[in-house]
């Protein structure tokens, strides 16, 4: 059954500029270290950070509590598996939210080009 559905679209260069200004102390608050090992490793960083992002808003929608009630951008972990599909992990916060609603499962999906990166996510109880 699906509990929740969350959609989030953000413009690359403002990850670009905020990233340039800010470095590590943005990255550290917005992302995991595994998510910034990723990210720098590819052709266009900027595009994957903005991607994540979009996918951290897209799953806090889907539980239906924004950025409220303790949740972090780091409790949400965009994953990538061997094929090169996304999925989440949660933690913190997050994660006892998510328990507490009956979702079971998460999924997400996401896309980016130059300008924009939008992530779609669906909240799935078992």
């Amino acid at each position: 059954m699906i509990m929740g559905i969350g959609v989030d679209i953000v413009d690359v260069g403002r990850i670009r500029r905020i990233v340039a200004h800010h470095g590590e102390r943005f990255l550290r608050r917005a992302f995991t270290e595994r998510e910034v090992q990723y990210c720098w490793r590819c052709a266009r960083p900027e595009q994957r950070f903005a991607a994540r992002f979009a996918a951290k808003e897209a799953v806090l929608k889907a539980l239906g509590v924004g950025w409220q009630k303790g949740a972090s951008f780091r409790d949400v972990e965009v994953c990538i598996n061997e094929l090169g599909a996304p999925s989440v992990k949660l933690s913190g916060r997050t994660l006892q939210i998510s328990r507490q609603l009956g979702v079971d499962r998460i999924q997400v999906s996401l896309s980016h080009d130059r300008n924009y990166a939008v992530a779609q996510a669906v909240a799935e109880k078992l």
